[in-house]
This record gives structure tokens, C-alpha cells and sequence, in this order.
């Protein structure tokens, strides 16, 4: 099959092995994906990940155990737990020791003609939700992880940093709290889609006094939970969102003088990112640069990586 593939450069290869289909596993034919921050990073060396990189889709079952996913369009999560192990048996399988994590950890991922996940990992798409909608369930499930781990109160008071692609969704999912929400960001044209929205932004984060209950970090920089501890009041809580091949360097002891809460938030639930999708609560259409075919997946990356891009997307 054709695949993109990574294994100190990232190459575009037409006889790629096509993946075997394991024990309660489906096959899945992508037909699109998505390029995010990890897989910009993934090429930097963040996990020490070789394969196909990808973790973005939505595609048909092919092939499945259970015969109702047979033909159907569905996206997926990510992470492959043993089911065994202590964790598993606590519910706990996302931390699992011994987990694949498609396109991230020991697992072949998106950027490729063919996929395998478990089935239980796979959830149907409803309709109305288009091809470009649906490929956002992932991080639009990341994004509402944050809802599920800060139980926000009515009027308190949030600051979101980045406007990345991440940002912009987490942005949304935290409007909907009813809380007073900030979004920080350094692109104006990134920022007017929020405000686009209703959500008050503003460019950077040079001068700022005001201090806030909650911040989320979705910068992609190393930078940013220095930035998010700076921006909390003591008592508060940090939500960290974003992954590095960089190790942040930090002053540890705001944490402690301040008694700040320090919020590690990975994968999350995909029925209210589905549900949000299908109700078009979350708006993810504003967020597509460029749509681009899978035959130029080495120009998606080039374009990818440029700042004034949100989201690219790869077509099959």
C-alpha cells in the first residue's frame, strides 16, 4: 500500500506492507487524515516513533469481527491497552504499560492507505458529519478530556494559550461552561476566528497582570506551562496540553509557593466530540487550511509547518 513513513526522514512510499489484521481487530481504508503538532514533532524525534505517523482519521471498515462496523465510516481511538494488566482492569487502560498508540507508540498509524484498531477503539460517525468534520473527533475528544479532569463552575475564570489547532478547539469546548474564557494567541487571523465566536482574545501575553483560575495549555512550545503558571492565581489549576521533543525548563517553586495544581490531560472521550460535531456546537471547518492529496503528503508537512497554518488535512 502506499504509506508515508518515517524512520529518520520522512519518505512517501508506494510498497508499503499493508497491516495485518489482529485478534479483535478491524481494517480500516482511510479516507482522510489529519497532520497535528505530535506528528510535527514525531519528525523531530519525540517518541522515537519509526512507522507510519498519524493519528487523525476517518475511513470505512473493510474488514471486522463484529458485522455492524462492516461498510460503516468511523474514527478511532488511539491508544491499544493489553487488557490485562492491573491498569486495564481498573479502567485505566489508556495508561497501560504495555499499549500500542496508533501512528505514536508501536503501532503503524493514519498516514497510509490502511489502518488496524480494535474494534472497541472504533466509534460509527453520524450522519450529516462530513469527511472534514469527522477527521477532528481525535483532538476534539483531546479537547473535551480537559472538561472531565476541571470540573468548571459558572463564572470562574479561564485563560487558554495558544491558537494552534488544538487551542482553537479547546477554546470552543470551554465556552460552552459558561465560564469567563481568554484565549492568547499571537496570530490575529487565528484569533478574529474565536472572536468570530463570541470569545474575548487577546495577542500575547507581554504585560498581562490578569491572573485566572484555570489555564490550559495548548501552545506546542516549551514556553508554555512557564507562561500558564505565570498567568494562575495561587490555588489554581494548570491544564497542560502540550507535548514536545523539547524537555521544558521551568521554576518549579511558583508551583509550590502558590500551591498550583499541575493537570497532565492526553486522550479523551469521543461521544461528546461526536455529539458536538453532529450539533455543530463546535465549529472545526474555519480551523482547515488546506486540504491536500495524499500523492503530495510531503508538501502537507512543508505546509503544515508553517505559523500562519491551523489544520491540514490529507486525502486519500
Amino acid at each position: 500500500m502506499r504509506a508515508l513513513i518515517y524512520d529518520g526522514e520522512l519518505r512517501l512510499v508506494e510498497d508499503y506492507p499493508a497491516p495485518e489484521i489482529g485478534e479483535g481487530e478491524a481494517l480500516v481504508r482511510v479516507l482522510m487524515a489529519g497532520i497535528c503538532n505530535t506528528d510535527l514533532e514525531i519528525i523531530k524525534g519525540y517518541m522515537g516513533f519509526t512507522g507510519v505517523p498519524g493519528h487523525e482519521f476517518v475511513g470505512v471498515v473493510e474488514a471486522s469481527p463484529e458485522e455492524e462496523l462492516a461498510g460503516k465510516r468511523v474514527v478511532g481511538e488511539i491508544n491499544c491497552p493489553c487488557g490485562t494488566c492491573d491498569y486495564c482492569l481498573t479502567g485505566m487502560g489508556n495508561h497501560c504499560p504495555a499499549r500500542s498508540v496508533l501512528g505514536i507508540l508501536k503501532r503503524d498509524g493514519a498516514f497510509a492507505e490502511y489502518l488496524t484498531l480494535p474494534v472497541e477503539n472504533l466509534h460509527i460517525v453520524p450522519d450529516g458529519v462530513r469527511d472534514e468534520e469527522a477527521v477532528f473527533a481525535e483532538p476534539l475528544a483531546a479537547a473535551c478530556r480537559a472538561l472531565e479532569q476541571v470540573k468548571l463552575e459558572r463564572g470562574e475564570s479561564v485563560v487558554v494559550l495558544g491558537d494552534g489547532k488544538l487551542g482553537l478547539l479547546v477554546a470552543q469546548v470551554v465556552k460552552s461552561t459558561g465560564c469567563a474564557l481568554l484565549s492568547v494567541g499571537l496570530d490575529p487571523s487565528k484569533l478574529s476566528i474565536l472572536r468570530g465566536m463570541g470569545i474575548r482574545t487577546r495577542p500575547g501575553t507581554d504585560g498581562m497582570k490578569e491572573k485566572f483560575d484555570v489555564a490550559v495549555d495548548c501552545t506546542g512550545s516549551p514556553e508554555g506551562l512557564g507562561a500558564a503558571l505565570s498567568l494562575t492565581r495561587p490555588l489554581g489549576r494548570v491544564v497542560l496540553k502540550t507535548t514536545v521533543a523539547e524537555n521544558p525548563s521551568i521554576d518549579t517553586s511558583r508551583i509550590v509557593v502558590d500551591e498550583i495544581t499541575v493537570i497532565g490531560s492526553r486522550c479523551g472521550p469521543f461521544e461528546p466530540a461526536l455529539e458536538a460535531l453532529k450539533a455543530k456546537t463546535v465549529k472545526v471547518e474555519p480551523l482547515i487550511s488546506a486540504v491536500v492529496p495524499f500523492s503530495n503528503a510531503l508538501e502537507a508537512f512543508d505546509i503544515a509547518r508553517k505559523k500562519d497554518m491551523i489544520k491540514v488535512l490529507l486525502k486519500m
